[in-house]
């Protein structure tokens, strides 16, 4: 049977861990999330470009999506690949 309530303990909550000897910086986080969720238009987007220059590499296009001052897609070489099949 589930249980609703814990007697005659109350749950515990998570120790959040901090470090109060650590030196403050400037250094920013690093994304949550590398790749991010690429819509369908994104894709058919990257296809397009792909289809227009046919001797470009993949690390190529990834280099232009990543520079690209229209807005930068992330996704990396492993993923165009996957996706060009």
């Amino acid at each position: 049977k589930p249980r609703t309530e814990h007697a005659p303990y109350k749950p515990r909550k998570p120790r959040v861990i901090t470090n109060k000897d650590s030196p403050k910086s400037s250094a920013q986080p690093l994304q949550a999330c590398k790749h991010g969720m690429l819509t369908l238009h994104d894709w058919m987007t990257v296809f397009m470009y792909v289809d227009a220059h046919p001797g470009i590499s993949q690390d190529a296009v990834v280099q232009h999506f990543k520079t690209c001052p229209e807005g930068t897609l992330i996704f990396d070489q492993s993923t165009l690949s996957r996706k060009l099949r």
